[in-house]
């Protein structure tokens, strides 16, 4: 069963990606001084690994408040459904947020996270309308 999540896993973030790269964003939003506002819904397999999963997404909030062009970067969690977390990000521009993609900090929380998700990252870009 597991095995089977996790191909489903990978699918859906190989799938995400690629429409990520083939789409990009909107014109407005490669513009170097348009601010990203990023919403990510971050769901743990249970309750027994979210007491780990709060550890990770806390330290990663710190690590990335640290990255260039960073803003805000806050994490909430459900009061009624203690896996579910939501990370709220601003970022400076979309270049500033792609390096925080690429930073080895971010990569590594990935990497310890993966193993306790019960779905992948549900990450979205969105600029302010004018």
């Amino acid at each position: 069963m597991l095995l089977l999540i996790l191909k489903s896993v990978s699918r859906h973030l190989l799938l995400a990606a690629c429409m990520f790269a083939c789409l990009g964003a909107p014109a407005d939003a490669q513009d170097a001084g348009v601010r990203i506002y990023v919403v990510t819904h971050v769901d743990i397999a249970g309750q027994g690994p979210a007491a780990e999963a709060a550890k990770l997404l806390l330290q990663f909030a710190a690590d990335s408040r640290g990255d260039k062009g960073a803003v805000r970067f806050e994490v909430l969690r459900e009061p009624t459904r203690l896996n579910h977390f939501t990370l709220v990000e601003i970022w400076q521009s979309r270049q500033d947020f792609e390096a925080h993609l690429a930073a080895s900090h971010n990569k590594a929380f990935r990497e310890k996270i993966q193993p306790i998700l019960g779905s992948p990252f549900d990450e979205r870009l969105h600029v302010l309308l004018p």
